[in-house]
């Protein structure tokens, strides 16, 4: 049984569990001892203000105004310290000489004042450690537990997103207890935007309730939405037919984030994955690439586009060269042979000319009218061959 005292008329009888309240009055009963004097009986102490076994008689004197005993054998201390936790023994003899013991276990508490969360915070920040505040609960006995609450739920430290720093203290004269607890927590994304916190004391004690401190509200935030990184392998995204492009999606911040890909601005009917390969390309593969996350606060978050291009390779580079070139000999030959077709006619036009001329001059002329004719055919003639040069086979 459990006990505590406020005023004399609640004695305790029997051998019992005693829990009294500290600075209040606490009456044991001596079981069987006689109402009235003379009474044969003895009280024996061991607590934490002896040595040993102290032995307070009816007939004695009150020791040191801690503890007396009572006309009724009843044993009184007045005011109980900590100090007085200990065992309390009575053994009585009756006026027919029946001997009867009573033990007592003493243990004594002070329930604190309310808790408090001093310097609170009003704001946390997603992804960093966050001091929310401390937690102070000071004058306890025993010294009990402090315990963070979450939106109501407790809040178990994991020394990685939730951790608690505790100390305890005793204070040197009147051995009571201070109690303080810094709670640091890392929100994850996706949390409670407005979280409630709490702290509540636990005392050391059956059939005590906790006492809870006025819960604070937080706000929970991120500065910047996380950017998503593309990167793309070859570099500049250009490539050959029938290559391999590699486009990954970083998301250093958000590694839990969902990727997804658009290509020219439509979806993609793919599975979400950070990274999109592109085997055998072919040309219908060109094009503008994005991947796109949805953020829990922020909507869909997409990142800059990259192209990626087909590049004929060397090899087909050549042969469409040799192609042009032979297409361009042909042209080169044909006006070659052309040319030299103009030349040789003009060449033979002129020997021919000039051959006739000098048969014409060992022929003396028969008269000058003759002359002025053949003149005038040459001058005819002439032009005409022009004419038959220009126009070519």
């Amino acid at each position: 049984a459990t006990q505590g005292f406020n005023h004399l008329p609640g004695a305790v009888v029997g051998d019992q569990n005693i829990t009294a309240r500290i600075g209040k009055p606490l009456v044991l009963n001596c079981r069987g001892a006689p109402k009235k004097p003379p009474q044969q009986l003895e009280w024996k102490l061991n607590t934490g203000r002896t040595e040993a076994w102290k032995v307070l008689s009816p007939q004695g004197g009150p020791w040191d105004s801690v503890a007396r005993v009572l006309p009724n054998g009843s044993l009184l201390l007045p005011a109980v310290e900590i100090q007085d936790e200990g065992t309390f023994r009575c053994r009585a003899t009756s006026r027919n000489g029946k001997e009867t013991r009573s033990t007592y276990q003493v243990r004594v508490y002070q329930i604190p004042g309310k808790p408090e969360i001093v310097d609170p915070v009003s704001e946390l920040v997603t992804g960093v450690p966050n001091k929310v505040g401390t937690c102070l609960s000071e004058g306890g006995y025993p010294a009990g537990t402090l315990n963070w609450h979450w939106d109501g739920k407790p809040l178990i430290p994991d020394g990685k997103g939730i951790s608690v720093q505790e100390e305890t203290r005793r204070h040197p004269e009147t051995g009571l207890f201070t109690l303080q607890s810094v709670l640091t927590v890392t929100p994850t994304l996706g949390g409670a935007p407005h979280p409630t916190v709490s702290c509540s004391f636990s005392p050391d004690l059956p059939r005590h309730g906790a006492l809870y401190t006025d819960p604070i509200q937080l706000s929970v935030w991120e500065p910047v939405p996380p950017e998503l990184q593309l990167v793309v392998e070859p570099e500049g995204g250009i490539v050959a037919p029938g290559g391999t492009v590699t486009l990954t999606c970083e998301t250093p911040a958000q590694s839990s984030l969902q990727i997804h890909w658009i290509k020219d601005g439509m979806p993609l009917p793919l599975p979400p994955n950070p990274v999109l390969l592109l085997s055998e390309v072919r040309p219908q593969d060109q094009g503008a690439y994005s991947c796109v996350a949805t953020h829990p606060r922020h909507g869909p978050l997409e990142s800059h586009a990259i192209h990626v291009h087909i590049i004929e390779t060397e090899e087909g580079s050549t042969a469409g060269s040799v192609e042009g070139q032979g297409l361009g000999m042909v042209a080169l030959a044909l006006g070659i042979l052309g040319g030299l077709g103009i030349a040789a006619l003009l060449i033979g036009a002129t020997k021919w000319q000039r051959q006739r001329r000098r048969g014409e001059q060992r022929k003396a002329p028969e008269n000058e009218e003759e002359e002025e004719e053949h003149e005038e055919l040459n001058q005819s003639e002439e032009p005409e061959a022009a004419e038959g040069s220009a126009a070519g086979p």
